[in-house]
């Protein structure tokens, strides 16, 4: 059957029935993972079908895939640990008398909590239902409020020990540590963009984010006394980047670390109920089963492609296009945003980067700066309609003034300084390179 098709038919056929299935609302694990199936037994022979398992059984093996449900499991520990609780009251009692204050204390709080998380589940609904009352009750512009919490929250997809990373280099073979290393100061160049929007805008116009009043704020002596808050959260994030960046551990071992650190802490703090940990497995479990049915499947997709010469006909296609490494690297950014606005961002890292990869390193871009900026534009998907996940999250806790309407509109300035971040790194390398070439 394979020699009566060409492989542009091919790709029609696989990628028109796979967005036709996700139409029909089945979830991106099951579109690929049938379509991959029934497409091998069509094109290679039904004794072909085998080599399914094989395939999926080599990659549940890989190591590295055991670090995904701990550092889900250690955010689900610190949602019951009042940590994140402790470091938002930290920074809002530091910020808060700041025009649009506790918006930018909301965007720093999220930044640190993606520091010991890795998903951004975690810090979507807890400052949803932290912050998000208490701007509007300061009678924040609601879409300043959602906005600040939207942003914020997607920056743990992003900034280490960041779950797609970990997804991204298992997939491209690169190093998890460079990674990491490379999406920090992205990170915190994010962190400062919308810190500074948020700033801007209500300086400018301050009935969009009044100071919280005089009264409410506690003296200099009290506030330093808050500044021991910050211990566990730093013991927490040492205890899985510290021991990534000395080498002490590889990334899965430094996941149970910090499983157990998050275990441990919020014994502590004695708050560790049988109950919490029960509700955090089972959580895990859910999400985690998610992921790695998603990674299964769309291998299978993505296997088959490539075994028909998929890899070589979008290599071909990209470097005859005549449009030079840069026009190249655009349209691949392109494809990415279309992408992030209907498949999730581990359908999307499974099925671009076993055939960007090879792309990238052939025409000549650094592996590891092409990896976080993978990263850094999928952030854009949590936010963009109608599929992103941080507006669901938020939408779930918030309150019902507001809408999903300005839910929606809220999120697309924060949209927009995103696109400023992803062309900032593509113009400056350095962004991304600096860290790693000093660390390893």
């Amino acid at each position: 059957m394979m020699e009566l098709l060409s492989i542009e038919w091919i790709t029609i056929l696989m990628f028109g029935s796979l967005f036709f299935l996700l139409g029909l609302g089945l979830p991106v694990a099951f579109a690929c993972g049938s379509i991959g199936v029934i497409f091998t037994a069509v094109l290679q022979g039904p004794a072909a079908v085998n080599l399914v398992s094989t395939r999926i059984f080599g990659l549940m093996t890989n190591y590295l895939l055991a670090a995904i449900p701990l550092f889900i499991f250690m955010a689900c520990i610190l949602e019951k640990s009042g940590i994140i609780e402790e470091l938002y009251e930290l920074i809002y009692q530091w910020l808060g008398a700041l025009k649009g204050g506790i918006a930018s204390a909301t965007v720093l709080a999220c930044t640190l909590l993606a520091a010991m998380v890795g998903v951004i589940g975690a810090s979507e609904v807890t400052m949803g239902v932290i912050a998000l009352p208490q701007m509007l009750r300061r009678k924040y512009d609601k879409f300043i409020a959602a906005g600040s919490i939207l942003a914020g929250g997607t920056l743990g997809i992003l900034i280490p020990p960041s779950v797609m990373l970990i997804v991204y280099g298992l997939v491209d073979n690169s190093s998890i540590g460079r990674l990491y290393a490379g999406a920090i100061m992205p990170g915190i160049m994010l962190s400062t963009l919308f810190i500074g929007y948020v700033t801007l805008r209500c300086y400018i116009n301050p009935r969009l984010g009044p100071p919280i009043p005089p009264e409410e704020r506690l003296p200099l002596s009290a506030r330093l006394k808050l500044l021991g808050r910050i211990v566990a959260p730093g013991i927490l994030i040492f205890l899985v980047l510290g021991t990534i960046f000395t080498g002490i551990a590889a990334p899965t071992e430094a996941a149970g670390v910090g499983a157990a650190g998050a275990i441990v802490l919020t014994a502590l703090q004695g708050k560790l109920k049988w109950k919490g940990v029960i509700q955090a497995a089972e959580n895990t479990l859910k999400s985690s089963a998610m992921v790695m049915w998603t990674i299964f499947g769309a291998n299978i997709f993505v296997g088959l492609y490539v075994m028909v010469g998929g890899g070589e006909f979008v290599t071909d296609l990209l470097l005859g296009s005549g449009l030079g490494k840069w026009g190249i690297m655009f349209v691949m950014q392109g494809i990415l945003v279309f992408l992030g606005c209907f498949i999730d961002w581990v359908g999307i890292i499974m099925l671009c980067v076993p055939i960007f990869g090879p792309i990238v390193r052939q025409i000549g871009f650094d592996p590891v700066w092409f990896g976080v900026l993978f990263a850094t534009n999928l952030q854009i998907s949590f936010l963009s309609p109608p599929f992103g996940y941080a507006l669901f999250y938020l939408k779930g806790v918030a309150p019902p003034e507001v809408s999903t309407t300005d839910i929606w509109k809220s999120a697309a300035p924060f949209i927009g300084l995103q696109v400023v971040g992803v062309g900032l790194i593509m113009y400056f390398p350095k962004i991304i390179l600096w860290l790693p070439g000093v660390l390893y």
